[in-house]
């Protein structure tokens, strides 16, 4: 068999246009372009090392549960 034709492929979008409308797919295609620019933006942070937690961190995070538990 052979692959679709060019008079195929115009039907196939013709009747996808008609289905979805012009907004829809602008709408579907923007927001996959945002899910790959947070994907990307993911990858690039997972190359930086985690910020290190120093001791006065560490201190403080008790207190403002103390406060909590008081209120």
């Amino acid at each position: 068999m052979h692959g679709p034709g060019l008079w195929g492929i115009i039907i196939v979008a013709v009747v996808v246009i008609l289905l979805f409308g012009r907004g829809k797919i602008s709408g579907m295609m923007g927001e996959m372009a945002q899910g790959i620019k947070a994907f990307q933006k993911g990858m690039k942070d997972e190359d930086k090392p985690a910020p290190q937690v120093t001791a006065s961190t560490q201190a403080e995070a008790p207190r403002e549960t103390e406060k909590a538990k008081d209120a």
